[in-house]
């Protein structure tokens, strides 16, 4: 696996505020675990073959086109993963679970880099078995990143709002 790893996030889309302190934070975030994935990789994988992973956020129609486009499948989706260092996000479908699951909407989005990145380390969730071991180190790998120092601003935001809602 490449030590010089590259990764970019832009924000290709204005559905969802994504402040540059929040794509700042996802980066950091995405820094600390990619040396971690090697741990995490099933065969076959591509982690040895990258040196750069590229996240752009996008629009729920351009996901949705990208989704039709790559796996004939109609609708925005979460996350598409390209094996060649690529993560494309809908930040829309993330804001929309991240209220349907009480969860902070950094948290979600950074689920779906993670969720990516496993992709990248070999990680398939075709079946229920595979399904359940990705989620698995999906959730392990987002708890451990959500306790960085990156996230400290964003977590007590998160929790004076859910004061605030009580």
């Amino acid at each position: 696996m490449s030590q010089a790893m590259v990764i970019e996030i832009i924000d290709h889309q204005q559905e969802v505020v994504i402040s540059a302190a929040m794509l700042a934070a996802l980066r950091m975030a995405s820094e600390q675990i990619w040396p971690l994935l090697a741990s995490y990789a099933c065969e076959p994988h591509h982690l040895g073959e990258l040196d750069a992973l590229d996240i752009a956020m996008v629009s729920a129609a351009e996901s949705d086109r990208s989704h039709r486009e790559f796996m004939d499948v109609p609708g925005a989706t979460d996350v598409i993963t390209f094996l060649h260092g690529e993560l494309v996000i809908c930040p829309q479908v993330a804001a929309d679970q991240a209220r349907e699951h009480g969860e902070p909407l950094l948290r979600e989005i950074l689920r779906y880099i993670i969720h990516g990145m496993l992709h990248l380390a070999g990680h398939r969730d075709d079946t229920d078995l595979m399904r359940r071991r990705m989620e698995a180190a999906q959730e392990e790998l987002v708890a451990r990143a959500w306790q960085g120092w990156y996230f400290e601003d964003f977590r007590q935001e998160d929790h004076q709002n859910e004061k605030n809602r009580l």
